[in-house]
């Protein structure tokens, strides 16, 4: 085992994605199928909003969002957090009542202040399932936060470790693991944040370290777990040939 380097920058972000991610799960009745038909409204385009959009997407659900700030507008298409940019609500709602009907994930984006937007949902008699100040945090219990990534050929080597994480995950945690590589886009690219039991995370790191010493991970692995407000990292690499 070798020394490491600090957690990642994008690690507050993914994070704050996960968090939002636990909140909209704790309210899920199944979570193999996720939050398909139901309309989240997340207000303001910002920084929070981004992170919950990503979250929000990854459980499944249809989102509705709204800033008049163009740079905000440009970032969130540029990094796929959302994947319509409209100028009105009618434009935002025949997007959404389509997706919300099939189940499907879309986030949407009006080109206007947020309170200009609501005051023409609550005219219009738009109530959605979900808001972000409606959001509940699951109380917590005796978990690890665990990132990982590795030293080259992510595409190849991160769908290996997901799979040994999942093997000791409850299906919303194997949710996570499944849908949220496809909307982090350019915002944390080949890095996992996962948070589970103590002792999955034990068994996780075990494994890993276990593969690659017997060389059947062929490349490098850098693993950080949090708990109780102590981060240990640590850094596993095949043998030298």
């Amino acid at each position: 085992m070798a020394s490491t380097s600090p957690l990642p920058e994008a690690f507050d972000f993914l994070l704050e994605v996960e968090r939002f991610y636990a909140c909209l799960m704790a309210g899920c009745a199944a979570a193999e199928t996720g939050l398909g038909g139901k309309l989240l409204y997340v207000g303001e385009l910002d920084a929070s909003a981004r992170a919950l959009l990503v979250a929000a997407n990854t459980a499944g659900t249809a989102s509705l969002t709204a800033t008049a700030d163009l740079a905000a507008q440009k970032q969130a298409m540029r990094n796929g957090v959302v994947d319509f940019l409209v100028t009105s609500l009618d434009e935002a709602l025949r997007i959404l009542k389509n997706e919300v009907r099939k189940h499907e994930t879309v986030a949407v984006c009006v080109a206007l202040a947020p309170d200009a937007v609501e005051r023409e949902m609550q005219e219009r008699g738009v109530l959605p399932d979900l808001t972000r100040s409606g959001l509940w945090q699951p109380a917590e219990e005796a978990e690890t936060l665990l990132a990982w990534r590795v030293t080259k050929a992510p595409a190849m080597w991160l769908p290996y470790l997901d799979a040994l994480a999942s093997s000791c995950l409850d299906e919303a945690a194997r949710r996570w693991l499944r849908q949220v590589p496809r909307y982090l886009g350019r915002l944390a690219p080949g890095l996992r944040v996962l948070r589970c039991e103590t002792g999955c995370a034990s068994k996780f790191i075990a494994l890993v370290e276990e593969r690659v010493e017997c060389d059947e991970i062929a490349v490098g692995v850098e693993i950080w777990c949090v708990s109780q407000g102590e981060t240990v990292a640590q850094s596993f690499q095949p043998p030298k040939r």
